[in-house]
């Protein structure tokens, strides 16, 4: 592997850098050298107070600016991340080395209803009305199996909403982005695939479709829900070392 590591974390809609709680020292612990960069999608988090784009590739231009290095990025993005990382895989390819996708999808491989489990459609609409502390709530028992009845997590991430909280257009804007988000071809970079199967928000065959289109490598996790990272950071973290020990010089 290439001396000068640099690691690019996205998260997905409505999240913030502080959202990859331990994984980031889970990826640091197996790359000490490495740099970790954790920029976050305008509207969200130290972002919070500007707005939304309505594409993923005005949210890439902007992720790109808080980017500094001189070498070729890892780009490492959860669900809407993905989207993002793959946009700018397809637009800036010397800028990027490879890149790992979890638990993403996107037109035009997958159906709505898979993209986003009919079966959860009336939480979401629940959710829509619910105060900003309940809607925290409601994220963490979609998105987590392992932490969802975390009371800790869960305060952090209600203080983390008041500290920096999603304006409902940016809320809006980052889901109609996501939605409309459509894959012309596939990118050049080594490309990994990582998927819950106990994904409770996106079907898990999202991923499963988008690796076997592409021909990339997948791994797929059985346990774990649509925020692997959070509940598994140990294990995702050795599946990356071990996967680009064995795809990049």
């Amino acid at each position: 592997m290439t001396d000068n590591q640099h690691f690019v974390l996205i998260r997905g809609l409505l999240r913030e850098a502080r959202h990859w709680g331990m994984f980031t020292a889970s990826l640091q612990q197996q790359f000490p050298e490495a740099t970790i960069s954790t920029p976050d999608i305008p509207g969200n988090g130290k972002m919070h107070h500007a707005t939304s784009p309505t594409t993923i590739a005005e949210m890439t231009e902007v992720l790109r600016a808080q980017v500094v290095t001189k070498y070729p990025v890892r780009i490492v993005a959860l669900s809407m991340g993905g989207m993002i990382a793959i946009d700018w895989m397809m637009r800036y390819p010397h800028e990027v080395e490879a890149a790992v996708l979890i638990n993403t999808s996107a037109r035009p491989f997958s159906p709505f209803y898979h993209r986003l489990r009919w079966t959860i459609y009336p939480q979401i609409m629940k959710m829509i009305v619910h105060s900003a502390a309940q809607r925290e709530s409601d994220i963490l028992r979609l998105t987590s199996n392992r932490h969802s009845h975390d009371h800790k997590l869960l305060e952090s991430w209600q203080q983390w909403q008041q500290q920096n909280p999603v304006s409902t257009v940016s809320a809006r804007n980052q889901f109609l982005a996501a939605v409309n988000f459509s894959i012309a071809a596939k990118p050049q970079q080594p490309i990994l695939i990582v998927t819950s199967r106990a994904d409770r928000l996106v079907d898990f065959r999202c991923s499963l479709k988008l690796a076997q289109t592409w021909g990339t490598d997948y791994m797929q996790h059985e346990t774990a829900g649509h925020d692997l990272p959070l509940d598994e950071p140990e294990w995702l973290a050795n599946a990356l070392k071990q996967w680009l020990r064995a795809n990049l010089v």
